[in-house]
């Protein structure tokens, strides 16, 4: 026997017109990153830079994720979304989300060093300039030398 579209037991677990439960907790999980770009700049700067590879995509992966489960499950209003929070969940999805935090982790990182490196590229060629070029004091009217004493 067939059941009409969008009565009883279907609509529990397929909602018409709202996304699964894994595209948004998966959503979520990207902007919260996106949102994080400072926190994870900042953790990144404390950890000296030099994080393992291992340990470097999970500065912020799992605590980003844990969030967004949390913020998805207290979603209140929203029969649909707790329908399907309570079918098993597929650990596969949750790694290929996982996997997909830390890609974009390691790219705002990746940023991050070819920024710094070119701010480094910068003031030596400034330096230099300085060191090739010396001054002249405008107060005192004498050569003015940058370069070790």
């Amino acid at each position: 026997m067939a059941e009409a579209p969008g009565s009883g037991r279907r609509s529990l677990y397929k909602a018409a017109g709202s996304p699964s439960w894994k595209e948004a907790f998966r959503q979520g999980c990207l902007e919260r990153m996106r949102n994080s770009r400072d926190r994870l700049l900042n953790r990144y700067r404390q950890a000296g830079g030099g994080v393992p590879g291992s340990a470097q995509s999970t500065l912020l992966v799992h605590e980003v994720m844990e969030e967004e489960w949390s913020a998805l499950r207290s979603v209140e209003g929203r029969p649909e979304v707790s329908a399907q929070l309570e079918e098993p969940v597929d650990l596969a999805v949750l790694e290929e989300i996982q996997q997909e935090l830390a890609d974009q982790e390691r790219s705002i990182i990746s940023e991050y060093e070819k920024s710094l490196q070119f701010d480094e590229r910068c003031l030596s060629i400034i330096l230099a300039e300085w060191e090739a070029n010396p001054l002249i004091c405008p107060v005192c009217t004498k050569l003015v030398t940058l370069g070790p004493r």
